[in-house]
C-alpha cells in the first residue's frame, strides 16, 4: 500500500509540475489555454477558471495542456491572435521548453531542501583497493580516511565521488589520514570515477557485536565490542574481510590480533563447520555476530549553499543521464539500465519507507530524469518540437506537416520500443535470476 501511494504521489507531483510549466508559459505569452488535465480518460473532477477547464482524470500516468491551435480545430476570429500556432518562434519554443524546465527547477528545490535539512552520509573511509588497480598503485591502504582532494575538504563518500569526476588537470591530489594517524598525499588520474580508480568505501568494521553462548568465538576469549585487526598476520579492514578470512580457514586455527578498548590482545580461533541442507559445501561459523554500522556524518548546508548544492546536484544528474543514454545508443552501456513504472514504483516505496528526506531525493532524481528525457530531440517529446523550431529558425519556414507526421510516427515507435524494453527489464528484475 505504501509503494502504491508513494508512486501515485510521485507521478501526480511530477506530471502536475511539468504541465503547469507549459500552462504558465502559455498564459505568459498570451496563448489561450482550453484545458489543463492531470491524467487521461474519464474526468473524475473538473472545474472552470477563466478560459481554462481544469481536469483530474481517471488514468493518472500523464497529463496535457490543450491550447487554442488552428492546426487542431477551427478557431473563432476573436481568438486567432491567441492561438498557439500564430505566436512567434521564440514564444512557441518557450511554451514547449517550460515543461521540462519546470521539472528541473523542481529537482533543484527538492535537493536544496534535503541539503538544508541535512543527510547522513558515509565517511570517506576507504577499503583495501583491488590488486593492480589505479588506487592500489597510488598507495591507497585499507582504513585510509580521505581528508582533501586537490586541497578542498572532503566530508563524505558521495562528496568524494563527485569531486573525483570533476577534478581538473592530469592528476588529482588525494590527502588521506592513515589508520595509524599519519597523513599521506597520493595522486590519482583526474576525471575518473571512484570505481574506475579502484576506490571503494570501507564496509562495516570487523567488530564482534554479539556472541553465541557456547560458540567458538566465546571459547577463544572474544568479547562483544572487540575489533579484529589482523588474521594470521594479515590486516583486516572491515567485516567482509574478516568473514572472508573465516571461510578461507577451512577449520584450521587462526591467530587473531584484536583491539579491546585501549588494549591490543591476541587469541587463537577455530571456526566450526556448518553443513547446509541439500549437501552443499560446509560453511564456517565462529558463533558471533560480526559487523556494525558504517560511520556517517551529517552533511548540512546553509540556505544559499543548499540552493547551490541543489543546482549542482541537478546539473550533475542531468549530465549523467545524457551520458548514460548516449552510451546506450552507442552500445557502450547495457539496455538493462532502462527502468519502467514497476521499478520506479518499487524505489518510490523503498525511499518512502526510509523517511521523507530519502523520498524527496527520489522525487528529485525522477524529476531530473523526466526533464532530461523530455528535452531529448525525439519527435513526440518536447525536445522533438524544439528540434522542429530549430529547423524553422535556420530555414525560415516550418517543416511541412507531412514530414512532421512521419517524424512523429517514427518518434512514437521509438518511445514504444523503449517502454517495452523498460517493462521487460522490470519483469526480469521481479522474476530474479533463473538457476
Amino acid at each position: 500500500m505504501l509503494t502504491l501511494a508513494a508512486f501515485l504521489l510521485a507521478i501526480g507531483v511530477l506530471v502536475t509540475v511539468h504541465e503547469y510549466g507549459h500552462y504558465r508559459a502559455a498564459r505568459a505569452v498570451g496563448v489561450k489555454v482550453l484545458r489543463f488535465s492531470i491524467g487521461f480518460g474519464r474526468p473524475l473532477l473538473r472545474w472552470q477558471r477563466g478560459d481554462t477547464e481544469f481536469v483530474l482524470a481517471a488514468l493518472p500516468l500523464g497529463g496535457y495542456v490543450r491550447m487554442v491551435d488552428e492546426r487542431e480545430a477551427p478557431v473563432p476570429a476573436a481568438d486567432r491572435a491567441r492561438a498557439f500556432n500564430r505566436q512567434s518562434l521564440p514564444r512557441r519554443a518557450a511554451v514547449v521548453a517550460a515543461g521540462p524546465l519546470a521539472n528541473l527547477l523542481l529537482a533543484v528545490a527538492l535537493f536544496a531542501i534535503v541539503a538544508a535539512v541535512g543527510e547522513r552520509e558515509p565517511l570517506p573511509i576507504l577499503a583495501a583497493p583491488p590488486a593492480g588497480s589505479v588506487a592500489a598503485r597510488a598507495g591507497v591502504h585499507a582504513g585510509d580516511r580521505v581528508l582533501r582532494l586537490d586541497g578542498a575538504p572532503i566530508a563524505s563518500w558521495p562528496g568524494l565521488q563527485v569531486e573525483l569526476l570533476e577534478a581538473g588537470g592530469d592528476a588529482a591530489r588525494l590527502t588521506v589520514r592513515r589508520s595509524d594517524g599519519g597523513v599521506a598525499e597520493l595522486r590519482l588520474p583526474a576525471g575518473r570515477s571512484a570505481q574506475a580508480s579502484g576506490l571503494q568505501l570501507q564496509g562495516p568494521p570487523a567488530r564482534i557485536d554479539a556472541l553465541q553462548p557456547g560458540g567458538t568465538a566465546q571459547a577463544a576469549g572474544l568479547a562483544a565490542g572487540d575489533v579484529v585487526l589482523e588474521v594470521d598476520g594479515r590486516a583486516v579492514g572491515d567485516a567482509a574481510a574478516l568473514l572472508h578470512a573465516i571461510q578461507r580457514s577451512d577449520g584450521r586455527t587462526m591467530q587473531l590480533r584484536v583491539r579491546r578498548g585501549a588494549r591490543v590482545i591476541e587469541c587463537a580461533l577455530r571456526a566450526r563447520a556448518v553443513t547446509p541442507r541439500g549437501g552443499a559445501a560446509p560453511v564456517w561459523r565462529i558463533g558471533a555476530l560480526v559487523g556494525g554500522a558504517v560511520p556517517t556524518v551529517l552533511v548540512r548546508h546553509a540556505p544559499l549553499g543548499a540552493l547551490r548544492e541543489g543546482a549542482l546536484r541537478t546539473w550533475r544528474l542531468s549530465v549523467l543521464s545524457v551520458r548514460t543514454l548516449g552510451r546506450m545508443l552507442l552500445g557502450r552501456a547495457s539496455l538493462d539500465m532502462l527502468s519502467g513504472p514497476i521499478t520506479i514504483a518499487d524505489y518510490a516505496g523503498r525511499s518512502a519507507a526510509l523517511g521523507w528526506l530519502p523520498y524527496l531525493s527520489f522525487l528529485g532524481a525522477i524529476s531530473v530524469s523526466l526533464g532530461v528525457l523530455n528535452l531529448l530531440p525525439i519527435p513526440v517529446l518536447d525536445g522533438g518540437h524544439l528540434l522542429y523550431y530549430a529547423v524553422e529558425a535556420l530555414t525560415g519556414r516550418p517543416l511541412p506537416q507531412r514530414v512532421q507526421m512521419l517524424l512523429q510516427q517514427a518518434g512514437m515507435a521509438l518511445i514504444v520500443m523503449l517502454m517495452a524494453i523498460a517493462l521487460y527489464n522490470d519483469f526480469a528484475r521481479l522474476a530474479g535470476p533463473i538457476h
